[in-house]
């Protein structure tokens, strides 16, 4: 027999700039899929993963959760997938199947998440990875692997919460915030019918912003524009990372409104107008199975694309410092420059690789 042999990046320790790495190929589950990875998108909580920023990530550690590639191997129990489908992957590659929240269809809930991430072995920065068929998704065929491997993550991390509160025509919606997420969230509310006001604390994407569907645009700075739309927003959507006048922002919510934060701020404020006015504030944790299809299917039928900056695998540690200094407009995506194939046939080894423990989705 054979061992299949990976090339990646890997961060040896905490903080590390990435460096080659090879690695067994786990064994196919019996529901398990390998896909030969062909694009790779560089996510914020890939950075995350890298400086260990929640404790909980084991090194080396191959980072990488946006994948696009093509199915190499199937399990016994796979029977939706066969050799040769093009595929996306998001950042979760598994979950157990069996806890509350998965017998609900809410998988990216499961009670066992920390060790559900795609990045468990090895992530997306490789020319390989092993999933669970059941998180590996046919893709559109006109779809371009490099906008449906932002998709897979951003994607369904913004279209997540407009589905599950149910915003369409006639309803208000502010995006705070606008970057690798902020912009695609704008995207997917216009395409829903809504009036989207985009807030940011960069006067000069107010033209982008625009672009991309915005209907109104608010410098975050200027509290003056922002005192002017109380009581204006059925839901603001927040996929910025700090920086927020918190009290100005929950004004803007109608009665009972909603705050949805994407990312992971630093949230302080005064919790007089969040009791007054009946006001929610939720997280929202990527998305389920069931509305990762229908997001693609979604972003296919209305042209919904994010701006990307394509490079070669090669240049990760360059396509990672760039997210760092928050230079990417607005994602990047990685190009495997080796063999569709992605694995080399070795002599069998008796050792088995060191997991790596994700951090959590941004």
């Amino acid at each position: 027999m054979s061992e299949l042999i990976v090339s990646g990046y890997a961060a040896k320790a905490v903080g590390r700039p990435l460096e080659p790495f090879a690695y067994r190929s786990p064994e196919l589950g019996e529901q398990d899929v390998r896909v030969s990875i062909t694009h790779c998108g560089v996510c914020h909580t890939d950075i995350h993963a890298i400086d260990n920023y929640y404790g909980i990530v084991n090194f080396p550690l191959v980072p990488g959760h946006e994948i696009v590639g093509y199915v190499a191997a199937v399990g016994s129990a796979v029977s939706e997938l066969k050799i040769g489908d093009r595929v996306g992957i998001g950042w979760q590659g598994r979950s157990c199947m069996q806890c509350e929240w998965c017998l609900k269809g809410e998988e990216q809930l499961c009670q066992d998440i920390v060790p559900s991430g795609t990045w468990v072995p090895y992530g997306g920065f490789s020319t390989s990875v092993v999933v669970d068929g059941r998180f590996a998704y046919p893709l559109p065929p006109d779809m371009p692997s490099q906008v449906a491997a932002v998709l897979m993550c951003a994607g369904v991390t913004v279209y997540s919460p407009l589905r599950k509160y149910r915003i369409g025509p006639a309803q208000r919606i502010a995006i705070v915030g606008i970057g690798g997420l902020g912009h695609l969230a704008i995207q997917f509310a216009h395409a829903l019918g809504c009036e989207v006001t985009a807030i940011s604390s960069s006067p000069g994407k107010k033209n982008q912003a625009l672009a991309y569907g915005a209907d109104h645009f608010i410098d975050a700075n200027d509290q003056a524009s922002l005192g002017e739309l109380d009581f204006r927003f059925d839901l603001l959507m927040c996929t910025a990372s700090g920086g927020m006048s918190w009290e100005a922002l929950l004004m803007t919510l109608k009665k009972r409104g909603t705050l949805v934060l994407l990312g992971f701020p630093d949230v302080a404020l005064n919790s007089t107008d969040l009791v007054v006015h009946e006001l929610s504030i939720t997280g929202s944790f990527l998305g389920s199975r069931s509305t990762m299809r229908e997001m693609l299917v979604f972003a296919e039928n209305h042209g919904i694309a994010p701006e990307i900056e394509l490079m070669p695998m090669s240049r990760v540690n360059e396509a990672i410092l760039r997210v760092r200094e928050n230079k990417a407009r607005y994602r990047i995506v990685l190009e495997n420059d080796a063999p569709a194939a992605g694995v080399t046939n070795v002599a069998r080894a008796r050792t088995t690789p060191a997991a790596a423990t994700p951090a959590r989705p941004g």
